[in-house]
């Protein structure tokens, strides 16, 4: 096993589906003991959210892609902390841990006793992450929290998708749970910062983390756009509110972004394009003109892109300094050289499984203590009795 930065950390980890077991994931990776506590016979939700599903050795279904996506390096032991017994045993767990972290409803864990003020006085170095959908306190507080309805309801799908009378033209969702997963990153840098003020003074804290307020964080540019202008921003397809151009161009067998950030930039892709009249147009001389004037330049950039391969188009690009990339479908990703040189995918050998896990590998790059893949996504109760164990083992 390899000693990571986070080796002597233990994190009790009581959360499930994507925004908890995101930053339990980051902690693993970085080296951390996580223990994931899960229902007996059924597991983290999402071990049952497929299609697809792996295939165990003797040929039955076995859990869902989604669950492996944000469980690697994970001890799982079935506990139902809904009984005295279970909840009892995770309080004799919470002494041994560093961390909490939990994504039950505000308030929903008080019951069992293992809400922070109840683990806090067994172990008053404890650090306590609670994701809620809209946090602790507030009107909202005793609401339930989903990725889609905070992308909704924190303004992103207002700001995603065809503009007004283009063909599809709606609030579109992003791709991915990204509220989830930038709630994640959110909680396990908290947590984190919360280890280093615990060590220093031997104090935990309660980590209050809520989806709403992350998605609100998230808008970045837009929000401070909204609060300079007064006027708040819409959907517009994939052009960037701010940079022009700045979005997909066609070319004959798919499309390329060009991601012009100044302009250099500009006058670079211009000469590339063998266009100086365009580099020349006082329509386009500014990044301000250039969003002024914006549905111009991109029928004019268009025209020139959409004779040329997506490979030549690039190649020309590239040469000029111009940033671009291809839009790639998800195998594609990583087919890319880049993503082969990095290692993005990885793999794991779970015995009960038919064939190894694949993942993707952590984006972290350490140089003295890099980031290892240890444990696979564990098997449902793969380490009940490893970690029961050696609790009774301590408690004799």
């Amino acid at each position: 096993m390899t000693q990571g930065p986070l080796s002597d950390v233990r994190v009790l980890d009581l959360s499930r589906v994507l925004a908890g077991p995101w930053a339990t994931q980051t902690l693993a990776d970085l080296g951390a003991e996580v223990i994931k506590i899960e229902r007996p016979g059924a597991g983290d939700d999402t071990r049952h959210w497929g299609p697809p599903f792996t295939t165990k050795a003797d040929g039955s279904k076995g859990d869902a892609a989604y669950f492996l996506c944000a469980n690697r390096g994970k001890k799982s032991v079935e506990l139902d902390i809904a009984t005295s017994e279970g909840a009892a045993v995770v309080r004799e767990l919470a002494k041994t841990c560093d961390v909490v972290v939990e994504n039950f409803k505000t308030g929903g864990l008080k019951k069992y006793g293992l809400d922070f003020a109840s683990l806090a006085a067994v172990n008053p170095k404890l650090v306590y992450c609670s994701i809620t959908g809209f946090g602790q306190d507030g009107p909202d507080a005793h609401r339930a929290g989903y990725d889609y309805m905070i992308q909704a309801m924190g303004g992103l799908m207002s700001i995603t998708g065809q503009p007004d009378g283009a063909p599809g033209a709606e609030p579109m969702k992003v791709g991915v749970a990204v509220v989830d997963l930038f709630t994640g990153l959110y909680a396990s840098n908290a947590i984190l910062a919360a280890l280093l003020h615990a060590r220093a003074t031997r104090q935990g804290q309660h980590i209050d983390i809520a989806l709403f307020d992350v998605q609100a964080a998230m808008l970045a540019n837009q929000a401070t756009n909204y609060f300079v202008s007064g006027k708040a921003p819409t959907r517009m397809g994939n052009a960037h509110p701010n940079l022009a151009p700045y979005q997909p161009f066609p070319c004959t067998d798919g499309m390329v972004v060009i991601a012009v950030g100044n302009d250099g930039q500009f006058g670079a892709l211009a000469q590339a394009l063998s266009a100086p009249g365009l580099g020349a147009d006082p329509r386009f001389a500014s990044n301000a003109l250039r969003i002024e004037h914006r549905a111009v330049l991109t029928a004019e950039l268009s025209a020139l892109t959409a004779g040329q391969s997506m490979k030549a188009l690039m190649k020309t690009l590239e040469a000029a300094g111009v940033p671009c990339g291809p839009v790639n479908t998800i195998d594609q990703v990583f087919e890319e050289p880049q993503a082969k040189h990095r290692g993005l995918e990885v793999s794991q050998a779970r015995p009960d499984l038919s064939a190894p896990v694949r993942t993707v590998g952590s984006p972290i790059r350490m140089s003295a203590t890099p980031v290892a893949y240890d444990l696979p996504p564990p098997a449902l109760g793969e380490h009940t009795d490893e970690v029961l164990g050696a609790l009774v083992r301590d408690r004799g």
